[in-house]
């Protein structure tokens, strides 16, 4: 049983969860993506996909990665309203998840955004595709706070079971590969 925040989890975990049961076609998955912090140990959870820094210092964590905090628009909302230069400049835009339009989803936030609506803060895994594809761009780049290290977190140290290990070993190999979050 993994369990990682939702997007996160269905961008990245998911698949090397697949590619891990196809390795391995005795063992059985779980997968609990969730945009809250789970209590791992309570929960009988086996791993942990965090991002953000570790506060349980407690529980074994490998760095796998980082995203960043970035504000993104549409190349169209940019060419009408213009491309805010500085964070002050923000306050002449129209801002997804303000005091005017706010949303507990950023794939909601996100399509507002791409439809050219305004600029949304979200992190830099969720807006990559779509900036791939040219449907998003950064903007204040100069101004982004220090990044947030990824972690995969574990109760159990190097008493792992070895199923737990064999996922751990494949998943930081993996993430720690993928250019997207690192």
């Amino acid at each position: 049983t993994i369990t990682a925040p939702v997007e996160f989890g269905q961008m990245y975990v998911f698949p090397i969860l697949t590619e891990f049961l196809d390795l391995y076609p005795d063992m059985r998955g779980h997968a609990l993506l969730l945009d809250r912090i789970v209590n791992i140990v309570e929960e009988g959870i086996d791993i942990a996909i965090r991002i953000g820094h570790m506060a349980d210092t407690s529980m074994s964590a490998i760095k796998v990665g980082v995203v960043r905090h970035i504000i993104c628009g549409s190349p169209n909302y940019f060419a009408r309203y213009g491309r805010p230069q500085v964070p002050a400049d923000l306050g002449k835009h129209k801002v997804i998840a303000s005091a005017r339009l706010q949303s507990n989803s950023i794939a909601a936030g996100r399509k507002a955004a791409i439809d050219g609506w305004g600029v949304l803060r979200m992190l830099s895994y969720q807006a990559a595709p779509y900036i791939k594809d040219g449907l998003l761009e950064v903007v204040l780049g100069d101004y982004e706070p220090e990044p947030l290290p990824i972690h995969i977190v574990h109760p159990e140290g190097r008493h792992a079971p070895a199923k737990v290990r064999a996922f751990i070993d494949l998943a930081v190999d993996r993430l720690r590969s993928d250019k997207r979050i690192n």
